[in-house]
């Protein structure tokens, strides 16, 4: 039975929208979700707009408690490591984790088709395309929204709105013109572009299938990860402008001498680099920062209408999951006291995302240029000897991000206190056997009391 206690409403149908409408179905209230773009499922092509996605841990449990993690298994390809290609086109391997911990490439837009099939298929959810919000009213709760395909406009009750539409929300908008909201949105002087290798005769992937590449080249880099299909989506991180630059690169000629000098291996490989290069947009990398989230028991924000983050760790699709898991938590728990979920939800989730979103743009800094430093490349040797030592002790950042269930908060933590470590330990660490002799032992033992 439908009241106005059980209606809520959900402001975007992306992933987190979708996978969020499927957690409140769950919880028998009628869910009805408003999108703005039209059916992604109809005519359904990928487009040169969005990084292929890594699943992991946080990721696989938000989509087991929803029963779509088998389903989605058979469509995603596990990387067991980094693959670096250094300007020679010389390989170099680094496992991400312990034998068998892998993060999985999906397709942004298969994985919404997905969640998007099983919405469709909930009685308790009603699903509208084409609707665009123009004003979210707090205090009458109700949205002005246009059907971009009629250009009618409607007014739409919304006693319980879910925001999850975006880093560009209108809902927090909404939440920005009250009082005493804090906002803050932050750019990455760089741009992204996404370009493709293409996959070789009988769809054969032309590089190794389950890594994730990497040309780092110091102040920029290329990363690819591996289709169904064979072919890799290739993501260029660049400057926007200065000598080396999406600003300096305007002919053919420029942009195939680039490549040609810089990614030798990779060029070989991209016969349709050009039109990929002027037809596919330039992205932005935006850290989005607010609070709060909430306002009383009438509205609440997830994913990256909270918290967008830039997508060095592979985290921001896996946060907003684990944002779907979190609130499903708290519903239990609190069934039917909406302020009181809305309020623990953001006290529980604002430290971690922010942690998220340092962690994130610190990443870029190691895959960038650290990943082809010998050093940086011995020490990550000397954090598994310390964790195989030390499993109970020592567990590698990378780890507790991707792995586990930790608080990023916590990881972030345990991380500073780690690289302090490391630090004191390297200066005595020329090469790997280093580790094992007795004076450096002393000093382990010591650091790890």
């Amino acid at each position: 039975m439908t009241t106005a206690n059980n209606q809520v409403t959900v402001m975007g149908a992306g992933l987190v929208g979708s996978l969020l409408s499927l957690y409140l179905a769950k919880n028998n209230y009628q869910v009805a979700v408003y999108e703005r773009r039209n059916d992604l499922r109809q005519n359904y092509v990928e487009y040169g707009r969005s990084i292929n996605l890594a699943l992991s841990d946080r990721g696989w449990k938000a989509l087991e408690g929803v029963g779509i993690a088998e389903e989605i298994r058979k469509v995603a390809i596990p990387m067991y490591g980094r693959m670096m290609h250094d300007v020679q086109g010389q390989l170099s391997y680094q496992p991400y984790g312990k034998e068998n911990q892998a993060i999985y490439s999906v397709s942004r837009g298969g994985l919404n088709v997905a969640l998007m099939n099983l919405v469709d298929q909930n009685p308790n959810i009603d699903l509208h395309f084409n609707q665009q919000c123009l004003h979210v009213d707090l205090v009458a709760n109700e949205l002005e929204m246009l059907n971009t395909v009629t250009q009618e406009k409607l007014k739409i009750p919304a006693n319980r709105l879910f925001g999850t539409d975006g880093a560009y929300s209108m809902v927090r908008y909404a939440l920005q013109k009250t009082e005493r909201y804090e906002f803050s949105q932050t750019y990455l002087e760089y741009g992204y572009k996404e370009l493709r290798i293409a996959p070789g005769e009988n769809n054969q992937w032309m590089l190794e299938k389950n890594a994730l590449h990497i040309w780092p080249r110091g102040s920029y880099m290329m990363i690819a990860l591996p289709n169904l299909d064979g072919s890799f989506t290739c993501t260029l991180f660049f400057p926007y402008e200065g000598d080396v630059s999406f600003n300096s690169l305007q002919t053919e000629a420029d942009i195939l001498d680039f490549f040609k000098k810089i990614f030798p291996d990779a060029l070989p490989l991209m016969p349709d680099l050009v039109s990929d290069f002027f037809e596919n947009p330039t992205g932005s990398l935006v850290t989005i920062k607010c609070f709060p989230w909430s306002l009383e028991d009438k509205v609440v924000l997830l994913g990256d209408a909270a918290h967008a983050i830039v997508p060095f760790y592979g985290q921001g699709m896996n946060a907003g999951f684990e944002d779907c898991t979190e609130l499903n938590q708290l519903l239990e728990q609190h069934s039917g006291d909406w302020q009181t979920i809305f309020k623990k939800f953001q006290e529980l989730r604002k430290p971690n995302t922010d942690a998220m979103a340092e962690l994130a743009v610190q990443n870029f800094i190691e895959m960038r240029d650290l990943v082809a430093d010998p050093r940086f490349l011995l020490r990550k040797k000397i954090e598994s000897k310390i964790n195989a030592q030390f499993p109970e002790k020592w567990l590698p950042l990378y780890t507790m991000v991707t792995y586990t269930h930790l608080p990023y908060s916590q990881a972030l933590e345990t991380g500073k206190h780690q690289d302090k470590i490391m630090k004191k330990l390297m200066k005595h660490i020329t090469h790997e056997s280093d580790y094992d002799k007795p004076e450096v032992q002393q000093l382990v033992q010591k650091l790890m009391r």
